[in-house]
């Protein structure tokens, strides 16, 4: 398939490339992407990019091999860079110390960018300041597209479909589980989630963090608690298709991007007929092994947010890892994931059908942050995604998104299954 017209110098640039998650991008950008694709490395050491680059030679000798920029994280050299090429995937985090002035120089020059963050508070705050600018320039920008917080966005997208196509309902309560997750975190993930409470203030984590905070238009629906006495204290309940589950240490991240899906196919015009519907919820939980390891990864969690809110911040984060570290491939390679969800179409009486989904991955949790950084940016590349400028999430890319996805190696299935 053709890639769309540009000016640009590059259909691509990886910046942070260097970086564990980026060299992983790029491997996988060289060993899948097309092999035309007109790429280039960007960072600040010339000597490290010529290192990636003589990897990436080795997975695919025959194809076109990526140029060099030199980067740093100032505003003018990153403006000079997003106006080279027509779409940026950014990997430097934490994305709240080093990250807006890549966000600023794509929205502002009309360049598409991708990154991987998770740090809801600062996309809040990118939001603000450049969403209007990317509007202007026709800049799709798409935050959050690393596994934190693609993989549930696509998942709650295709239990929505299958239940608009199969039964023509809306969707109410979508429940996601993470099923399976063994995966050790990088340093550059600790850092990011010791340097998000350096960066922002508690309220403004807590107005990030509100209800449809993030959504283009308001939610006036209150929606109801879940919860009961019981799973409020002790953090577990169970759910007959999915089991037993407790708090997800991700949930709040992935409950603000797919509300915001919920906003965007509410109002875009070329997303408004597979819109989720006005009584759509959803929540994230972890699987349990039992009630109570349930109960002990609940006050685990409590006590880890103690943690970060007083000065025992500075003492742990002594003991993690730092960035640019992270699992050795063979260890990597052992990892894998599995995510499980399932929504209630949105009729009375309830349905004898539900929507199920299940999403499973196995190999290094950081080179699926690099798949789809990539497959998301070769959709942009080579499809008509009839999208405006804006700031987006990864199920605005639909099915062919996640076709790309399934090719490289990330698996989906959803059906229906009795009630």
């Amino acid at each position: 398939m053709s890639f769309r017209n540009h000016d640009r110098q590059y259909d691509l640039v990886v910046f942070g490339a260097t970086g564990y998650t980026g060299a992983l991008t790029a491997e996988h950008i060289t060993a899948h992407l097309p092999s035309n694709l007109k790429w280039a490395v960007a960072g600040r050491s010339e000597t490290k990019l010529q290192n990636v680059i003589a990897e990436c030679k080795k997975l695919n000798p025959n194809r076109l091999q990526p140029e060099i920029e030199i980067c740093n994280l100032n505003g003018a050299e990153l403006n000079a860079l997003a106006k080279k090429t027509f779409i940026l995937i950014t990997v430097v985090g934490p994305y709240s110390q080093y990250g807006e002035h890549a966000f600023r120089a794509c929205a502002e020059n009309g360049t598409h960018y991708f990154d991987a963050t998770g740090e809801v508070p600062w996309v809040a705050k990118m939001l603000a300041k450049y969403e209007d600018a990317a509007k202007a320039s026709g800049a799709m920008m798409f935050p959050q597209m690393g596994l934190e917080s693609a993989v549930p966005d696509l998942i709650t997208w295709s239990l929505v479909e299958i239940i608009r196509e199969k039964l023509s309902a809306k969707t109410g309560d979508v429940t996601l589980s993470i099923h399976k997750m063994s995966a050790t975190p990088s340093g550059g993930t600790l850092a990011t989630v010791f340097n998000l409470f350096d960066q922002f203030s508690l309220g403004e984590i807590g107005s990030a963090f509100r209800p449809y905070a993030l959504s283009p238009v308001p939610n006036p629906r209150k929606v109801p608690s879940r919860d009961t006495l019981v799973t409020k204290l002790l953090g577990v309940r169970t759910i007959p298709e999915l089991g037993t589950l407790t708090t997800s240490v991700a949930g709040t991240t992935d409950t603000s991007v797919v509300q915001r899906s919920w906003g965007l196919h509410a109002s875009l015009p070329s997303r408004q007929q597979k819109s989720y519907g006005p009584n759509f919820s959803f929540v994230e939980f972890y699987r349990a092994r039992s009630w109570f390891h349930g109960i002990l990864v609940h006050f685990s969690l409590a006590l880890l947010g103690i943690v970060m809110v007083t000065p025992l911040r500075g003492i742990a984060r002594k003991f993690v890892s730092q960035p640019g570290e992270g699992p050795d491939k063979e260890t990597a390679s052992k990892e894998e994931m599995e995510q499980r969800g399932i929504a209630i179409p949105d009729v009375e009486p309830r349905p004898d059908q539900i929507a199920a989904s299940r999403a499973w991955y196995k190999g290094s949790m950081y080179y699926l942050t690099g798949i789809l950084l990539s497959e998301a940016a070769l959709t942009v590349l080579e499809d008509d995604v009839d999208l405006p400028g804006g700031v987006f999430t990864a199920s605005c890319l639909g099915q062919r998104y996640i076709d790309r996805l399934d090719g490289a190696g990330f698996k989906m299935e959803t059906k229906l299954i009795p009630s």
